[in-house]
């Protein structure tokens, strides 16, 4: 049976809490990492009646999406909503771990998990998340030393591909000296031109790791002033993190998809708001899980057919409709993500088997509970 800790680093592993934006509050809320976990119960909402299915139930750990105290608060007395909500939990034993703004953008996230509910194929992050910055070092070595000069590189970190490490990239070639008076030479004498074989040595590495890369160079390079240049790389977009998926689906048209929509979603008395002309042919779709209001401006230029979203308003929307920009697609905030619980809580079904039991709350937590169209 895992401990907190383990379930918690195991969630972790798979939703970073540093990928989470500056603004969020993410991570352990509430328990202690030494308790075991036996019961997983995990919504979008740590509401008071939240809570309360989690403590009926005997859960252990409740995961959310939404953090309970997204603001700084300076006490957590039962005498608010939140305070009973977080009191309830503790008097139970039951823990409180967020998943925000990290679990947005991550692989099996709310984002890609809403895309495979709405079944689009081909996905791939609306807005990639940018890769950690890399440079790329070269340098000239005579051919003896070319293997302890590329060792060194590896050794302070140069050369690590994704699951690789010590790689590099060699091209032979010749060398041109002549060492003037004061120099003293590896190769060759003071006033004479030399010709030496050598290999040039190319390896990317982390930008953190210029100067350690730098410093082993030079340190292991032979030469009194050896030759070698560092280079800032562009990032190439390849990462599959990042804000919002757009994938295809098979061809419908406006109408016809945003009854699909509908039928994925859980059922919200707000239901499924379309702007568009419903015989749109429909082909490609962007969306982003939760309010994606914020990529409206991006979205105009897309070549997407529609924009699936949350809590659009009516000027942003009316202006990107003049814009004959996609379609656009209005959900509910709740339901919209709420298609990464069964995505996560199978993920932690399978890591930890038989030993824990896990839950997706069956309350909803939509705040709109009536709909008047009279």
């Amino acid at each position: 049976m895992p401990s907190l800790g383990d379930v918690v680093d195991l969630l972790h592993t798979w939703y970073p809490p540093a990928t989470a934006e500056s603004w969020d509050a993410v991570g352990l809320v509430s328990g202690d990492p030494a308790a075991q976990v036996r019961k997983v119960m995990f919504a979008v909402d740590p509401t008071e009646t939240v809570a309360a299915e989690a403590v009926e139930w005997g859960a252990d750990l409740l995961v959310v999406h939404h953090p309970l105290f997204l603001k700084p608060v300076h006490g957590v007395a039962a005498t608010t909503p939140k305070g009973r909500t977080l009191h309830a939990l503790t008097r139970a034993g039951c823990a409180l771990l967020a998943a925000h703004t990290n679990a947005d953008q991550a692989v099996g996230g709310v984002s890609e998990a809403m895309a495979t509910a709405l079944g689009l194929r081909n996905q791939r992050p609306l807005v990639p998340a940018p890769s950690g910055p890399l440079d790329k070092v070269t340098t000239y070595v005579p051919t003896t030393h070319a293997e302890a000069v590329r060792a060194a590189l590896a050794e302070a970190g140069a050369g690590s591909i994704g699951d690789y490490d010590s790689c590099s990239f060699s091209t032979p070639g010749e060398g041109r000296f002549r060492p003037l008076d004061g120099a003293q030479p590896h190769i060759g004498a003071v006033g004479v031109a030399e010709v030496v074989e050598e290999v040039r040595i190319e390896a990317v590495l982390p930008r953190s790791r210029r100067g350690a890369v730098v410093r082993a160079l030079l340190a292991a390079h032979p030469y009194e002033e050896p030759a070698y240049d560092v280079v800032e790389t562009a990032d190439p977009g390849l990462a599959g993190t990042g804000t919002g998926r757009i994938g295809d689906v098979d061809e419908t048209d406006l109408a016809g998809f945003a009854e699909r929509v509908a039928a994925a979603l859980p059922r919200t008395v707000g239901g499924v708001r379309v702007a568009g002309d419903p015989g749109r042919t429909v082909r490609r779709v962007a969306l982003v899980g939760g309010a994606g209001d914020f990529l409206l401006d991006a979205m105009a230029r897309s070549d997407a057919d529609v924009y699936v979203t949350s809590d659009l308003r009516h000027h942003p929307a009316s202006e990107f409709l003049e814009k004959d920009g996609p379609a656009l697609v209005d959900v509910a905030h709740w339901a919209a993500e709420w298609t990464w619980l069964p995505v996560v809580e199978a993920r932690l079904r399978e890591a930890w088997g038989d030993t824990v039991e896990t839950r997706v709350s069956t309350t909803p937590t939509d705040p709109w509970t009536m709909l008047v169209t009279g």
